[in-house]
């Protein structure tokens, strides 16, 4: 994949509601409009990097591109799973994120405890190769320290997508 690393950044938005009740691993889901400008060569699957919401701490994550087979979704979604307990939700924020690296392809699963299970060997995977130091020097990207705060709720945001910077 060409495009790796990749940076975008875009409001979080409400989703499926299911990361937080029915896994117990909350997600920060970007708009459609920061999906669908995804570049070709990022393929569906998880993917781990870097996060930040608003101008705050930098985390890691990992990040789902697809369709969730197991929930059979008809919409494609980028899910962000940020490597962190935030004491509230954050919707409304901006969630910038820098994906560095591939770890598999989206997959179905038997049963919702299977899911769980693969997400969360997702989670240690990340937090493995993100450790590695050509990776963790993203984390200190300038892409980070532009981050913008979240707008007034009177505006509108037009999500930033970019791939360098």
């Amino acid at each position: 994949m060409k495009s790796l690393p990749y940076f975008c950044r875009g409001e979080v938005i409400r989703g499926f509601g299911r990361g937080s009740k029915e896994l117990g691993i909350p997600t920060a889901n970007f708009p459609d409009s920061v999906v669908e400008h995804l570049p070709a060569d990022i393929s569906t699957g998880i993917y781990y990097g870097w996060a930040c919401v608003g101008s705050g701490d930098i985390y890691k994550m990992v990040m789902s591109i697809g369709w969730n087979p197991y929930y059979k979704n008809t919409k494609k979604s980028m899910e962000t799973h940020v490597i962190h307990t935030f004491k509230e939700d954050f919707y409304g924020e901006i969630l910038s994120v820098v994906m560095v690296g591939y770890i598999r392809p989206e997959r179905s699963y038997d049963s919702l405890e299977a899911l769980i299970s693969a997400i969360n060997n997702d989670i240690e995977e990340a937090k493995v190769q993100l450790d590695q130091p050509e990776r963790l020097k993203l984390k200190t990207d300038n892409f980070f320290s532009s981050a913008p705060h979240c707008p007034p709720p009177s505006t509108t945001a037009a999500p930033s997508i970019m791939n360098g910077h």
